[in-house]
């Protein structure tokens, strides 16, 4: 018989034994993880909102956790849940773009300091531009707001110099900014804080070559200050909730992650000591026998969270019965936590799952004041400059409507 060099290929590389002919809930897209991670390891997280179930994961089963940013001593702790306190290893809130995490490096080593630095909320608050939902009704004072920062910057820097792995969940590539120094904003300015101008703000989309130019110099700066820092990419799988292109949202949502996912390819291939883990693939690949996708084809179900870090721990997490008994003794000595009104997981999830800031009727509301004011639209069409590239938060009435629906649904965001 002859041979060639598909004739003793393993499993995983033929698509009948490796999808088609795999139970529910066992598709596993890694071949092997370039490095694991023992209980000594420590652990940080940034990303697009889904990224925060990897944090979750990682708290809850023993893993050495990184937090540099607790809650004051004063606050307990559902005022620490209000405040987003330890949803990252810092209080940076959602980081969606690549341009935004090397941003945030910059400003924590004070490189760069936006002009844009506080927005005016009404006559007695002020929101950060660049964390507009993570002091719910903004700060008291630009004092407060400068305070707040130098400590969560005090953090940051922690967090890249202790840190011995980086978890990065990339979520999009579209993003406004500054037309005067290029500042990323997370959310476009008007949704969360700030007044929309086409004078001073500009849509972008990122390309394939900016991500990993972004992703090779912030790792580049990182490993400046730590230099046995170790990198894992992921993709978000969650779609954009609105784009600021002229054009359909899923074609946006399509070229977005298609964009994210070859340059987590090109970072992987390139540099060493960095992995890909392929969350995108086991959500939204559509290959799964199991739709992990709820009915508004955005929000991921919990059997889709929960196939994706099993098949993280299998492959990721160092497992041995020493380590598994001190895990078990550290998840028993933690904090007691009260209990939630609610399915903690979708709480933390609506609160911070930026792009539902703007619901549909947010959308027309605003459009409609513009149009009556006069205003200037964006250049992509007569709404776009309500929109925000980044996954905004629901209103309050809308919130409280998908906190029953996830109760109801049994699902998170």
């Amino acid at each position: 018989m002859k041979t060639h060099p598909y004739s003793k290929r393993p499993d995983y590389a033929l698509w009948r034994r490796a999808v088609a002919d795999v139970a529910p809930g066992e598709l596993d897209p890694v071949v092997e993880a370039p490095f694991r991670l023992g209980l000594r390891e420590k652990i940080a997280t940034a990303g697009s909102c889904f990224a925060q179930h990897i944090g979750r994961y990682l708290k809850s089963s023993g893993c050495n956790y990184l937090i540099t940013e607790p809650p004051h001593c004063f606050i307990g702790q559902q005022a620490a849940d209000a405040l987003n306190y330890g949803l990252y290893t810092a209080r940076y809130g959602n980081i969606y773009t690549s341009r935004q995490l090397l941003q945030l490096f910059e400003r924590a080593y004070g490189r760069f300091t936006p002009k844009e630095n506080y927005w005016p909320e009404g006559a007695a608050h002020v929101v950060d531009p660049f964390r507009p939902q993570i002091q719910p009704g903004g700060f008291n004072s630009v004092r407060e707001l400068d305070y707040d920062r130098e400590r969560h910057f005090e953090a940051v820097r922690r967090a890249f110099e202790t840190l011995d792995v980086f978890v990065f969940t990339l979520g999009l590539t579209e993003f406004w900014r500054s037309r005067e120094d290029g500042a990323a904003f997370p959310l476009c300015p008007g949704v969360a804080g700030g007044d929309y101008s086409p004078a001073r703000h500009e849509f972008v989309n990122l390309g394939v070559d900016d991500v990993v130019a972004d992703m090779t110099a912030f790792i580049a700066r990182l490993r400046a200050v730590n230099p046995g820092a170790r990198v894992i990419l992921t993709v978000s799988p969650v779609p954009l909730v609105a784009t600021a292109e002229p054009r359909h949202v899923l074609i946006s949502t399509m070229y977005s992650k298609s964009a994210l996912r070859v340059a987590c390819d090109m970072l992987s291939r390139a540099l060493g000591q960095v992995a890909y883990f392929p969350s995108y693939e086991i959500v939204a690949g559509g290959y799964a026998p199991t739709d992990y996708f709820a009915p508004d084809r955005r929000s991921v179900t919990q059997e889709g969270v929960a196939h994706v870090m099993r098949v993280f721990d299998r492959h990721f997490i160092k497992r041995n019965a020493a380590g598994e008994a001190l895990r078990g003794a550290l998840r028993a000595f933690a904090p007691a936590r009260a209990a939630l009104a609610e399915d903690p997981i979708a709480a933390a999830m609506r609160l911070m799952c930026d792009e539902e800031a703007l619901s549909l009727e947010r959308i027309e509301a605003s459009s409609s004041d513009a149009e009556q004011a006069e205003v200037e639209p964006a250049p992509q069409n007569e709404s776009a400059k309500e929109f925000a590239a980044q996954e905004p938060l629901a209103d309050e009435t809308e919130r409280e409507a998908n906190a029953a629906d996830l109760q109801h649904q049994g699902r998170v965001d």
